[in-house]
C-alpha cells in the first residue's frame, strides 16, 4: 500500500460494455486531476457535465462528475466520482488520461483500506461491503447490510467497554494501592467477566450460520436411478439444466448449481444414481456421488413415492437430511403410510414452499429479529475463541485469589483479541476508565 497522500483512480464498475461506467478518484490532488483534464472546478455534491481532453484538447468523452469534499466521502478524502459512457475502449481512455493528469492506479481494496484508516468504517464494515457485493441469497444480503451499519461492531462495542469496566477495577487495585478506593468485590468483578462471556458465546454461534450464508449450502441431491433426482434439480433451478430420462445412469458424474431458497443459496449437488452396477464408469459416478453426500452440510435424499422404499446406505457424517417422496401427484405405495417426509411431485412443482420451509427451519434460528441478523466470519469466529480463552483464564485467577497483575494480563489480551474484531486496538481506554470512574487525588 503506497503512500495516502498520493491521489488514486480506479474503474468501480465490472469490466465489459454497458450504458455506464463508473471511475473513482480519491485523495488530495482528486479535484485538481479532473480540472486539468477538463478545465472545470466543481461544487460538493452537485453532479456536472464535463468534458475529459486528452493533451491535445481532444474530447475523449463527456461525463458526469460528483465531487465529494473530505471528510464527508466514502474513504474521508476529496473524492471524484466521473459516469462516463460505458464502452470499454472510452472507459479506458479516461482513466489513463487521469493517471496522466496526476493520480496513480489504485491497489486492490485501496478505496476501503482508506475509508478504515480515516475512521469511515472499522474492519467488520470493510468486509461487508465485500459481502453486500457477493450475496446469493435474501439472508445474506440482509446480513452483509446489517454488518456494514454496524450490527458486530457495536455487540462487540458492548463488550468491550464492559469489560474495560472490569479491567479498570483491577488495575485501580494494581496502580493506586494507597488510594482510599472501594474496591469491588471478587464477585461482582466475576459477574462483569460472566457477562461479557455470554455476550460472546452468542456471537460466536453465528459463525456457521454466517459460512452458510456467505458460502451457501452445500446440498447434495441423492437416491436411487430414475427418482427424479435431475428433475428436482431442474425445478428448483427452473429450468432444464440435467438431462432428464428412464434409462438408469443417465447421471454420470456430478453437476453443481447455485440456487437461492428459503432465505438461503443452496449449492445443489445432482449425484449419479445408488445401485448395484458392474459398469466402471457408473460405479465412478457413485464413489463420486457418496463422497458429495459425506462432505454436504444438506442432503436431500430423493425417493419414488410409488414404489417400495429401496433407501440406498448413505454416510451423512452429521449433514442434516431430508426425505423427499416424489412423484405425490400419483398414488403413492403403501409402504409409505406415515413415513415423515416432504411429498412432492417435480413435474407439477407441488411441495417446493414445504421444502423451502424445511430448509429454512433446518439451518436459521426460529423466533430471531431478521432486522438484527449479525453472522460472524472466520477471522471474527477465530479472535473471539482467543478472547474466550483469555476470559476464562481471568475469571479463575479472579476466584482463585491470584496477584491481580497476572489476571490484568488476561483482561488486556481479550481486550486485544476484541479489539482486532473491528481493527481498533487502545488499551489507553483502561487508563482513562481509571480516572473517570474513580476519584484519584481528587
Amino acid at each position: 500500500m503506497q503512500a495516502e497522500t498520493d491521489t488514486i483512480a480506479a474503474v468501480a464498475t465490472p469490466p465489459g460494455t454497458g450504458a455506464i461506467a463508473v471511475i473513482r478518484m480519491s485523495g488530495p490532488g482528486a479535484p485538481g486531476v479532473l480540472r486539468a483534464c477538463s478545465g472545470r472546478e466543481l461544487q460538493p455534491r452537485r453532479a456536472t457535465l464535463v468534458r475529459v481532453k486528452d493533451s491535445a484538447g481532444r474530447v475523449i468523452d463527456d461525463v458526469v462528475a460528483t465531487y465529494f469534499a473530505a471528510p464527508a466521502s466514502y474513504t474521508g478524502e476529496e473524492v471524484v466520482e466521473l459516469s462516463c459512457h460505458g464502452g470499454m475502449l472510452v472507459t479506458r481512455r479516461v482513466l489513463e488520461r487521469l493517471l496522466a493528469c496526476g493520480a496513480r492506479p489504485a491497489e486492490p481494496g485501496e478505496f476501503s483500506r482508506r475509508a478504515f484508516e480515516n475512521g469511515k468504517m472499522d474492519l467488520t464494515q470493510a468486509e461487508a461491503v465485500m459481502d453486500v457485493i457477493s450475496a446469493g441469497s435474501d439472508l445474506a444480503l440482509r446480513a452483509a447490510h446489517n454488518q456494514l451499519h454496524g450490527a458486530i461492531s457495536s455487540r462487540v462495542a458492548a463488550a468491550v467497554d464492559r469489560l474495560i469496566s472490569v479491567a479498570a477495577h483491577v488495575e485501580a487495585y494494581i496502580d493506586f494501592p494507597e488510594e482510599d478506593i472501594a474496591p469491588d468485590t471478587t464477585q461482582q468483578l466475576v459477574e462483569g467477566v460472566d457477562a461479557v462471556t455470554t455476550e460472546l458465546r452468542a456471537l460466536l454461534a453465528t459463525a456457521d450460520e454466517g459460512r452458510l450464508l456467505r458460502e451457501g449450502v452445500r446440498t447434495a441431491i441423492v437416491g436411487p436411478p430414475n427418482v427424479g433426482k435431475s428433475s428436482l434439480l431442474n425445478m428448483l433451478l427452473g429450468y432444464e439444466r440435467a438431462i432428464v430420462s428412464s434409462t438408469a445412469g443417465t447421471t454420470r458424474d456430478t453437476i453443481e448449481e447455485s440456487v437461492s431458497l428459503g432465505g438461503l443459496r443452496l449449492r445443489l449437488i445432482d449425484t449419479a444414481g445408488l445401485h448395484e452396477s458392474a459398469d466402471a464408469i457408473e460405479l465412478a459416478g457413485m464413489e463420486r456421488s457418496r463422497r458429495a453426500g459425506a462432505e454436504a452440510d444438506l442432503v436431500l435424499e430423493v425417493a419414488d413415492s410409488t414404489l417400495p422404499p429401496a433407501r440406498p446406505q448413505l454416510e451423512l457424517n452429521g449433514a442434516a437430511h431430508l426425505l423427499l417422496l416424489n412423484k405425490c401427484d400419483l398414488p403413492e405405495h403403501p409402504e409409505w403410510a406415515g413415513q415423515q417426509a416432504i411429498r412432492l411431485s417435480c413435474l407439477s412443482g407441488q411441495g417446493a414452499e414445504a421444502l423451502s420451509a424445511a430448509i429454512e427451519a433446518l439451518f436459521l434460528q426460529q423466533g430471531r429479529e431478521l432486522d438484527n441478523l449479525a453472522a460472524i466470519n472466520t477471522r471474527h469466529r477465530y479472535a473471539l475463541q482467543q478472547a474466550l480463552e483469555f476470559l476464562a483464564a481471568a475469571r479463575e485467577g479472579l476466584l482463585s485469589g491470584q496477584s491481580p497483575e497476572f489476571t490484568d494480563v488476561d483482561l488486556r489480551a481479550a481486550l486485544d483479541a476484541l479489539g482486532s474484531i473491528s481493527g481498533r486496538v487502545d488499551t489507553e481506554d483502561i487508563l482513562t476508565r481509571v480516572f473517570a470512574t474513580f476519584c484519584l487525588g481528587k
